[in-house]
This record gives C-alpha cells, sequence and structure tokens, in this order.
C-alpha cells in the first residue's frame, strides 16, 4: 500500500550548505521514524518557499544515496506573513503501516506549523 509522510524544516539562510543540510536532516527523520527503506519511497515531493531558491533540496537527497528515487521541486506560494525559508516534503512509500501509524515529521521552526503533528 502507498502512503504519504509529510515533512517540514526551516533552512537556517539561503544558500547551498543550509538548504542540503536541512533537507537531509529531515529526511534521515522521516526514514528513520517511519521504518521505512530507500527502496520503499516510490517518490517524493519538495515545496519551498519563495525565499529559497540556491539548490534543489533532492541533491541533498542524492547525497544520501537516493539516486533511483523520482523527485520534484516547486514552489510554495507567496502568501503574505507566511514563514520564511520552509523547506516542505511529501515523501510516497510503499509500507504496511495504516495511516494513523505514519509520523509525519516538523523540525526546527517548522514544527509550528502543525503543533498538532509535531513530536520531539
Amino acid at each position: 500500500m502507498v502512503r504519504g509522510i509529510r515533512g517540514a524544516i526551516t533552512a537556517t539562510a539561503d544558500d547551498p550548505h543550509a538548504i542540503l543540510t536541512a533537507t537531509k536532516r529531515l529526511l534521515r527523520e522521516m526514514v528513520e521514524r517511519n521504518d521505512v527503506e530507500v527502496e520503499a519511497i516510490t517518490s517524493v515531493l519538495f515545496t519551498l518557499t519563495p525565499d529559497l531558491h540556491a539548490a534543489f533540496p533532492a541533491m541533498g537527497a542524492r547525497e544520501l544515496g537516493w539516486t533511483a528515487v523520482p523527485m520534484l521541486h516547486a514552489c510554495e506560494l507567496d502568501v503574505p506573513d507566511a514563514m520564511p525559508r520552509v523547506i516542505r516534503v511529501l515523501m510516497h512509500v510503499n509500507t504496511e503501516r495504516a495511516q494513523p501509524e505514519i509520523e509525519h515529521v516538523y523540525l526546527e521552526d517548522a514544527a509550528a506549523l502543525r503543533p498538532d503533528l509535531h513530536k520531539s
């Protein structure tokens, strides 16, 4: 069965190192908390707030060895007063877990986006 795992993290700055570091941290946490093997990932959609454009998050995933995973990027809407420097992820995975067993991951300042889903 395919399930979606959501995640978000804030980057410390709009530079490649900050974007890739944040992305790798988030992806590692998402797969660890949900016991996901890379081979079970069917696709990943990344979105970034309009203030982040120094690097593609998929580069961070490739640095983790995710070279066969289809990935796509998109820019978030430029909503007034939205949280800045946010990288969001929607990861599709093959899993036996039921939907309520999926743990969505919100890190750094992005934890405030979904306090109902945030776990330390």
